[in-house]
């Protein structure tokens, strides 16, 4: 037998604990699937965000689901797992045979599909709004899906990579302000061509304005995807996920 092979029956293993535990976490599941719906019903009724020539719905669907991809992948997942070390329960399973790298893709996995019950759900939701692409929601999800899976991977990247360096109370402040920051000036509601620049060139490099961009161009009637933006996401989720593979720790130095 390979010797990879119980080190893949560890991940599916935890991966399988992990699930059952994500449905145990009813705050969680709060910010993860009731916030985003009640901002997509809020943000299409107010129209407080839209497009010339373009259905309010239209722009506010991807959005949404940049903000579902960040309350996972970076919120809920960060602060979940840095309360999991701060309490010893990483460093028990440390000292089991479970690798590291089982660790992170299990919690990566579950993140995912979180993320896909979530598209359901805003998509249900926004069919029941009058949302309509031209291209029918099948093709335009299709389209979006690339940029929602390297939209997760980077998010999570940046979730597991603030609970494997920071204190729990440090990953719980820092990831719920930097949610509320891409909602205000990130890029994720606001489209960057709406802020001021000296907030917008910094906001567009960074994965929450690049996920919302990759979504609307894939997703609106007439968009288009930037290479230079679909280039730059890679890079985020792959060295993101790398520095969390590198530097996670199962518990706080002494």
């Amino acid at each position: 037998m390979s010797a990879a092979a119980p080190s893949w029956r560890a991940y599916l293993a935890m991966t399988g604990m992990e699930l059952r535990l994500a449905r145990r976490r009813g705050e969680n599941l709060l910010v993860t699937l009731v916030i985003p719906v009640i901002l997509l019903i809020f943000l299409v009724n107010v129209e407080l965000v839209s497009v010339e020539g373009t259905a309010t719905i239209d722009v506010i669907v991807p959005s949404i689901l940049a903000l579902a991809v960040l309350s996972t992948g970076m919120v809920a997942l960060g602060i979940s797992t840095a309360f999991e070390r701060g309490s010893g329960v990483l460093k028990r399973l440390g000292g089991s045979p479970l690798p590291t790298w089982a660790l992170i893709c299990a919690k990566t996995t579950v993140v995912t599909a979180t993320v896909a019950l979530q598209v359901v759900l805003v998509v249900a939701v926004a069919w029941l709004l009058g949302w309509d692409p031209p291209i029918g929601i099948t093709d335009t999800l299709a389209a979006a899906l690339p940029w929602l899976v390297l939209g997760t991977l980077a998010c999570a990247g940046i979730g597991l990579s603030m609970a494997g360096l920071l204190r729990a109370d440090t990953v719980l402040a820092l990831a719920n302000g930097l949610y509320v920051l891409a909602i205000v000036a990130g890029g994720v509601i606001v489209p960057l061509d709406r802020l001021p620049a000296i907030v917008a060139i910094p906001a567009s490099i960074l994965p929450p304005a690049l996920i919302a961009d990759l979504l609307r161009g894939s997703m609106m009637p007439g968009g288009s995807v930037v290479p230079v933006e679909a280039m730059a996401l890679t890079l985020w989720a792959v060295g993101l996920l790398a520095l969390a593979a590198r530097s996670f720790r199962v518990a706080d130095e002494a």
